[in-house]
């Protein structure tokens, strides 16, 4: 099957921005007009992230999230500051099929095991921010700023384990770079996935979704740079898979 195209919109104090290995914001626009365009241009799901909200202990999505769903009819995933089954439920009732969880599932697993028991495995993604050192690859929190010591392959084995849906996988080497996936780090990982891999970080070039979808098994792939500079469009990367 061809891997489903996921638009990722990461959002600061209701702008939308865009950085290079998560860092050097830059304001691009509207978060809803964004996602509208999107949508009708034939964007499979959105993804919103709030870039922020590790570093204040809140989401402040959940608004932005309830407007996007009165014009927006394709699944919706929110991530970013999501701590707990509380933030979960306030999610699912502003209207996401979906929370991506981080820093949180880091810092205390057993919120993935609770959550998918409550929810479903489905709603539940979780998301790794993967740096390589050496021949391996590290899982960041706090947007990619903070290091934790866990090895990206060990972390998704045992995400599975405890009820994971979906894997979100970043490269923060390569995000925003509009260079390539790691395509290295994309390999290693699909090797040991056995839920649905949604890959992010490097898109720039139809040539680079080609090579991904070659060298791995992969089911999504989510792109932002690309698709906020107008250097593809969503039906471009479709045709080219």
């Amino acid at each position: 099957m061809k891997p489903r195209i996921i638009a990722r919109i990461d959002v600061k104090n209701e702008y939308v921005i865009k950085g290079i290995n998560l860092e050097g914001l830059r304001k691009i626009g509207n978060p809803i007009e964004i996602a509208l365009k999107y949508y009708h241009a034939g964007i499979d799901e959105i993804l919103f992230m709030d870039s922020v909200a590790s570093l204040y202990d809140r989401n402040n999505l959940f608004g932005i999230i309830q407007q996007a769903c009165r014009e927006i009819f394709i699944p919706i995933t929110i991530g970013g500051g999501i701590r707990s089954v509380a933030d979960i439920e306030m999610a699912l009732k502003s209207g996401a099929d979906k929370v991506a969880i981080n820093t949180q599932a880091i810092k205390n697993p057993d919120l993935i095991r609770e959550a998918s028991r409550i929810y479903g495995s489905q709603c539940i993604v979780a998301s790794i921010e993967a740096k390589r050192k050496g021949n391996q690859w590290e899982a960041y929190i706090d947007n990619g700023r903070q290091e934790t010591g866990v090895n990206v392959v060990e972390w998704v084995q045992k995400l599975q384990d405890l009820g994971a849906g979906e894997i979100l996988l970043t490269s923060v080497d390569h995000e925003g770079m509009k260079k390539g996936f790691d395509l290295p780090l994309c390999r290693q990982v699909s090797e040991v996935t056995k839920v649905p891999l949604i890959v992010c970080g490097g898109a720039g070039t139809l040539d680079h979704f080609r090579s991904l979808c070659t060298d791995s098994h992969v089911d999504a792939i989510a792109v932002a740079s690309a698709l906020h500079y107008n250097m593809l469009t969503v039906a471009e990367i479709k045709a080219s898979l």
